[in-house]
């Protein structure tokens, strides 16, 4: 597996476990009460589990399985694959940041672009890859 894959998967873990302890911790709260700001981490819960951990894993995942090349580098761009992985989460980052930094209203459009320009980074360095069965 390439050193690309195994940090992107491990990072998407990471943020599942976040995100899971923060569901856990909205639950807890709505059974037996002790804070009503908690549910101000919902929208965190959501960036970290939707694109924090489904995305992140389907990507690092899509980069490891993918047919390589028979020539050097054998997994493409990966250059573009760290610049995807980088942006991605400095995008998730500022997507949860932007509630809690007062007068930062501009950090969750940024991030929100920066998500979509990992995306783009991605499909770029993995495309050349995709080939048709049998080819």
């Amino acid at each position: 597996m390439p050193r690309l894959s195994v940090w992107i998967i491990r990072t998407a873990l990471l943020e599942l476990g976040i995100g899971i302890t923060i569901g856990t911790l909205m639950l807890w709260n709505k059974g037996e009460f002790f804070e009503a700001r908690i549910w101000l981490l919902l929208t965190v819960h959501i960036e970290l589990l939707i694109v924090g951990w489904l995305m992140q894993l389907a990507l690092g995942v899509a980069f490891w399985i993918l047919p390589r090349f028979t020539h050097e580098p054998r997994y493409g761009s990966l250059r573009r694959g760290w610049l995807g992985y980088g942006l991605l989460n400095v995008g998730i980052l500022l997507v949860i940041l932007a509630p809690w930094i007062p007068h930062a209203a501009a950090l969750h459009p940024i991030g929100r672009l920066l998500e979509v320009l990992a995306a783009i980074t991605f499909a770029t360095a993995l495309w050349p890859r995709v080939k048709a069965f049998g080819v």
